[in-house]
């Protein structure tokens, strides 16, 4: 779990769009705001409020459906207050209601003397916490910031990394002038989702879709080339690193090497192109992100070519060609 202190003001606060929004809002317990959110993760109370409490997991967002709510009726035509005394004595981060159901005054009023918030929600039970653990990955997720430039080619998130002045983000704006698009320039928030998928964004969002080109300035991709060019944050496939061409480093030649590159404990794909004049880097990265592709369905070029030509040798047909060429001395 990150070192980060997540509030339930903080829950309130979140700027969630679309199908991710919580829609939450306080109805009491305000003075207890404050409280820490440290588990991913919801609770259905129907068995504490019955008075059975072994494992009650209290410090977990407390949710309440149409059961539970069915059965706070019950309580309170009962007058048995002193079931929601008990469940009140715990230390609960906060209660949700969804569907817009309203607890009763007796509820709101304990939630109140103990200063727990009490919040609300339109969304059905099932849908609120498929949400609400989704925001909570994302939150909690392990991210680190790295120095590279981040783009879609062809649906392949690529990160491309190398020393400053190699020439990433020239590249990067050659593969946005031919359709592809820019997730970040320059500096890239990369975090683990689920333990095994790796996102990149901007570290801020009013900056990420801006590069600076040498000689040039800073340039807006989003304002040049649409929005059509630009995208928020994209998973990231291959790690493609730009190095200045080293007349004694052997480079693969052939791609039957599998190499990979360690990003918050998940192996991603690595390779490595030689920078050099002459080199046209934007159709080599558009080649690779197919290549790449390619893979995913089960095809391995390489591995293909290396059998077909042990075929070619098996087959004799290698010899006989050798053998039988008269330009050979």
């Amino acid at each position: 779990m990150s070192e980060r202190k997540f509030t339930v003001l903080d829950l309130l606060d979140l700027d969630l769009k679309g199908h991710d929004s919580l829609n939450l809002c306080c109805i009491a317990g305000r003075r207890g705001l404050s409280r820490e959110l440290s588990i991913a993760d919801v609770n259905r109370p129907g068995l504490a409020l019955s008075g059975f409490y072994e494992s009650f997991v209290y410090a977990r967002v407390q949710l309440f459906g149409r059961g539970e709510f069915a059965y706070l009726k019950k309580l309170h035509d009962e007058d048995r207050g002193d079931s929601l005394e008990r469940f009140f004595s715990y230390q609960i981060p906060c209660c949700i209601f969804t569907r817009s159901l309203m607890p009763n005054e007796t509820f709101l009023s304990i939630a109140e003397a103990t200063g727990t918030p009490v919040l609300q929600t339109d969304l059905d039970s099932t849908e609120f916490s498929i949400r609400f653990v989704r925001a909570f990955s994302n939150i909690f997720a392990p991210k680190k910031i790295l120095h590279g430039v981040l783009v879609e080619v062809y649906g392949i998130g690529i990160l491309l990394i190398g020393d400053s002045g190699v020439g990433k983000s020239e590249t990067a704006l050659e593969l946005v002038e031919r359709g592809h698009r820019l997730v970040a320039d320059d500096t890239v928030e990369v975090r683990c989702v689920n333990g095994n998928t790796i996102m990149g964004q901007g570290p801020n969002k009013l900056i990420s879709h801006h590069m600076e080109i040498r000689g040039l300035g800073i340039i807006d991709v989003s304002q040049l080339y649409g929005v059509r060019a630009i995208r928020e944050q994209k998973e990231i496939q291959l790690v493609v690193k730009l190095e200045t061409w080293d007349q004694k480093k052997v480079y693969d030649r052939l791609g039957m090497e599998n190499h990979t590159a360690d990003l918050l404990g998940v192996k991603i794909r690595y390779i490595e192109i030689p920078v050099k004049p002459g080199r046209n880097l934007p159709i080599i990265i558009e080649a690779a992100a197919m290549n790449e592709r390619l893979k995913s369905l089960g095809h391995y070029s390489a591995k293909e070519f290396n059998q077909n030509v042990l075929k070619w040798i098996e087959s004799g047909e290698a010899q006989a060609a050798y053998y039988g060429n008269e330009d050979v001395y």
